[in-house]
């Protein structure tokens, strides 16, 4: 493999893997603020309880995401060195910012929340841990507005060769940002919601803390059905952005070489033919491309070669198709995922509300296995974007090829790869195995068990021996 391939995939490895634990700690702060403030507004010990409980994972999973996240921004340098020359005036603003601001933010009133058990009124403790929630959502927004200027560049201007930025409230105001926040976010509550939801499933089989986690599944999945609903909202504003602002990767994602014409179909599965241009197999949903890219049952879809010769004419000679299958099976794969999401919470709160839950073990069988279902989504969501932007790293400015550092061979990224994949593979080793001891440790000590620890965490034992 050449140096950008090698590239390519590093950056496509790292990203994937630290993207694993940032929705888990954005949904997961917010499940465990929801708890604390039941326990403040109830005054129900068992609330309090589920606060300290979830929070430890919570708090597993916000330290190792911190780890893994280290490497990031440093492959800015180390592997792309001239897209950092050349854009890095613009795009380390809004890094900068997520680091001094809502990540001091976030470790800050962690600290404080982590230590201010029964030292802090409930009211200023409750205050702390909400702070947490909004200080993950403002690092995603500062991190998302890196990632929408390398969509949409807006809001700079090119001189003597680098760019230089002329309005950083163009930045904010962007309208790619607005589109991509509100659908990370909400898919990020999903997957806390779920990891909860899930956990709680696994533990009610067994018949273990039965009250414990039927509240705690009760919040998970409420949580969860509100984000699913949401999720597919924002998307579907997201995919009609898309067709004003990037009409290639939405033609790519719908494997649409021709214009479609009007009424436009949507393909649900197709074989495609990327070098002849042609699919077969074709299973379509009449009208429904239209109403996605329009929310009108007419219009018509820019196909892949006519976006094509426009690019060249504007941008020059050059092939400006994305992966198309890539970006064709991701989109699905992430779209059914979403539909999961809905179905499971829609089918969990009835049996919630109907107080059939426990009964129903079928269900919570699937809802362990569900957990999954929101990192698989995420995952072909964000392979959907980057991809389908292709062959752009700052779209209509800079190309991927033009970014990759001159002077790092492919051995060194070779031996960087499989370091970096053999640490990240111990570090999600660990977080597994945290994560399985706290849940077998269960949320309150045992009747025979005695504290051999003062943590200022829990207030009472940590880690426990049984006598």
């Amino acid at each position: 493999m050449d140096v950008l391939s090698l590239a390519r995939f590093q950056y496509a490895a790292t990203t994937i893997f630290h993207f694993f634990f940032v929705p888990l700690s954005i949904g997961l702060v917010l499940i465990v603020s929801i708890m604390e403030t039941l326990y403040v507004v109830k005054k129900d010990e068992i609330y309090k309880k589920m606060t300290r409980f979830w929070g430890k994972l919570f708090l597993i999973n916000f330290a190792i995401g911190v780890v893994t996240g280290i490497l990031q921004e440093f492959q800015f340098g180390m592997n792309w060195s001239e897209y950092s020359r050349f854009m890095g005036d613009v795009f380390g603003a809004p890094l900068a910012i997520e680091a001094l601001l809502a990540f001091f933010l976030e470790s800050t009133f962690i600290g404080i929340w982590l230590f201010g058990w029964d030292r802090l009124p409930k009211g200023a403790h409750l205050a702390c841990i909400w702070l947490v929630t909004a200080g993950t959502s403002l690092s995603a927004l500062w991190i998302l507005t890196a990632n929408s200027f390398m969509q949409h560049p807006v809001g700079f201007a090119v001189e003597h060769g680098r760019a230089v930025m002329t309005d950083f409230g163009a930045l904010l105001a962007n309208p790619q940002l607005w589109v991509e926040f509100p659908h990370t976010i909400f898919g990020s509550f999903a997957t806390g919601a779920f990891m909860v939801a899930g956990i709680s499933a696994i533990v009610l089989l067994k018949k273990k803390d039965v009250e414990f986690y039927k509240k705690s599944f009760k919040i998970g999945i409420i949580v969860g059905l509100i984000s699913g609903v949401l999720l597919a909202f924002a998307g579907h504003f997201q995919a009609q952005y898309l067709v004003q602002t990037q009409p290639m990767k939405m033609a790519a994602s719908e494997a649409l070489w021709k214009d479609s014409g009007s009424p436009a179909a949507w393909t649900v599965v197709a074989s495609i033919d990327t070098k002849n241009h042609v699919n077969s197999g074709v299973v379509k949903i009449p009208y429904l491309l239209d109403y996605l890219s329009y929310n009108k049952f007419s219009g018509n879809v820019q196909g892949i070669e006519t976006i094509q010769k426009a690019y060249v004419e504007k941008y020059g000679p050059g092939n400006y198709i994305p992966p198309v299958k890539t970006t064709f099976w991701s989109f699905r794969i992430m779209s059914v995922m979403g539909g999961i999401l809905c179905i499971l919470g829609i089918i969990g709160a009835v049996l919630v509300w109907r107080n059939r839950l426990v009964k129903n073990r079928w269900f919570l069988h699937l809802m362990a296995w569900a957990i999954g279902v929101p990192y698989i989504g995420g995952t072909m969501g964000w392979i959907m974007t980057e991809i389908g932007r292709q062959p752009w790293t700052v779209f209509g400015h800079m190309q991927t090829a033009a970014s990759v550092s001159p002077n790092v061979s492919a051995g060194e990224l070779l031996f960087s790869i499989i370091s970096f994949l053999s640490m990240y593979t111990i570090l999600g080793a660990i977080m597994v195995y945290l994560f399985v001891r706290v849940v077998r440790q269960g949320p309150s000590l045992g009747a025979n068990q005695k504290a051999q620890s003062d943590d200022p965490f829990d207030g009472e034992a940590y880690h426990v021996v049984t006598q």
